[in-house]
């Protein structure tokens, strides 16, 4: 009987530093692609309608950040077990697994999204929208939510493929979506004049189109992952792997909310102060994602294989891995920093041309560099907390990193420091090193070597 090829990847043995690049370098682009075609979003509207729509797209975009914690919470929790089921070799229990993880998040996604739509105008303004972009930015949230439920799909097929050690083909349906969003940018931004809401409109189209294809390629190729889906599969759930899922998925999705809720806080007070600045909290959110594209492309590979070495008792590799990690980081980012202190002009240039917002650009400087470091440190530290499936010590840290900290040392910085707008981004960027010092003290603890508890 000839066995069928399995693309499944082993991380217990070979080469880490190999395997490492080739797993982290397709999630690498394709978060730089989502980086890109947001970034395509603002300077098409920012092109069409100036300071107005860069002001509409950057607290429309913090709003449809924030509606993603559960999908990215629990999705990262997803492909966590998914990784120690494969380390465990129990891989006849990947197929109900992936079934429970898929119908939970459709189910969340579809309650949050309504909620999201009959609460949208006071969650505007919480945020202290300026009133110039204030209808904007709600046809441009309002757009969002009702496109929920295609990017909590992508994210767990996305943790599904991830934790099997496939980075490839989620790269390659990122791209369709990334190629399809530039071109409906230009047609209902640019030709049918639709504002925030084309801009909206044409990510939700581009997600929706991706997430479809990315479905249908793991149910037709399930045999290659060792899966027996059926489509009735996907309403069935086991409630001991649900549990396990909502143990470890909860102090992550809390993390995700605390910190993009921290977020909108910081930014509900960096809008109060003007149209300019509430402009340039769009670029900023931007540099952020630059900063965390490189640490959540090593972050999501990194996690895998902790996990799969963590559950095979492969303690040394785990070592091996994070200190790998750690030399890709700190040299990325000391490259950003180069560059973004060399060039401000020309990179900032590429959003906005408007004096009084690149004034705010010019002291924004220090805090993109310290974005970087921080994303550089905690990316090794995050993948050995998340990987560990110690859901205590991941609870811990998103009270920590994602509130207190973030909220404490921005109002320190912004209030009592009277640092004003520059105080809140710099008490953000700070709170960013804290997962590294909890990782630093957890890994010398020996405690992740217990894999789940």
């Amino acid at each position: 009987m000839i066995q069928t090829k399995t693309n499944i990847k082993d991380y217990t043995k070979g080469k880490i530093p190999t395997q490492l690049i080739l797993f982290a370098l397709p999630l690498f682009l394709s978060n730089i692609l989502q980086v890109v075609y947001n970034m395509v979003d603002m300077i098409v509207v920012e092109h069409a309608m100036s300071t107005v729509g860069l002001s509409a797209v950057a607290v429309g975009g913090d709003v449809s950040g924030f509606m993603t914690f559960i999908a990215m919470g629990f999705s990262a929790a997803g492909q966590v077990l998914i990784a120690q089921f494969i380390g465990e070799n129990k891989r006849e229990r990947l197929g109900l697994f992936i079934s429970t993880l898929f119908r939970f998040l459709m189910i969340a996604a579809l309650v949050l999204s309504a909620v999201c739509l009959l609460f949208r105008n006071p969650i505007l303004r919480a945020m202290h929208t300026p009133e110039a972009s204030y209808s904007e930015a709600l046809a441009y949230s309002t757009v969002c939510m009702l496109g929920l439920v295609f990017i909590y799909g992508y994210n767990a097929i996305s943790a599904v493929l991830r934790g099997m050690g496939d980075a490839k083909h989620p790269f390659i349906f990122i791209c369709i979506a990334a190629l399809l969003n530039v071109a409906l940018d230009l047609l209902f931004v640019l030709v049918f004049h639709m504002g925030a809401m084309g801009a909206a409109l044409a990510t939700v189209i581009s997600q929706g189109i991706s997430f479809l294809c990315c479905a249908a390629f793991l149910y037709k190729n399930q045999e290659k992952f060792e899966l027996k889906i059926s489509a009735a599969d996907l309403l069935k759930s086991d409630r001991s792997m649900l549990f396990s899922l909502l143990k470890l998925g909860t102090p992550m999705a809390i993390k995700s909310a605390a910190i993009h809720f921290s977020k909108l806080f910081v930014n509900s007070w960096i809008n109060s102060y003007g149209l300019e600045v509430s402009g340039f909290a769009g670029i900023a959110n931007k540099v952020n994602s630059i900063s965390v594209l490189f640490s959540n492309s090593l972050n999501a590979a990194g996690s895998s294989m902790v996990g799969q070495n963590i559950a095979a008792k492969q303690f040394a590799r785990v070592k091996t891995i994070l200190r790998t990690m750690f030399v890709i980081t700190l040299s990325i980012a000391t490259l950003l920093s180069a560059f973004i202190l060399i060039f401000p002009e020309t990179f900032f240039g590429l959003f906005t041309s408007d004096n009084a917002v690149m004034a705010v650009a010019m002291k924004y400087l220090p805090v993109a560099v310290m974005l970087f470091f921080g994303s550089a440190l905690r990316a090794p530290m995050n993948s050995i907390l998340n990987g560990s499936g110690n859901y205590k010590i991941n609870f811990v840290t998103a009270i920590l990193d994602g509130i207190v900290m973030r909220i404490g040392l921005s109002l320190l910085f912004g209030l009592v420091f009277d640092m004003q707008y520059i105080g809140f981004w710099l008490g953000d960027a700070l709170a960013g090193f804290t997962p590294f010092f909890i990782g630093v003290a957890f890994y010398f603890s020996g405690i992740w070597k217990k894999g789940r508890n």
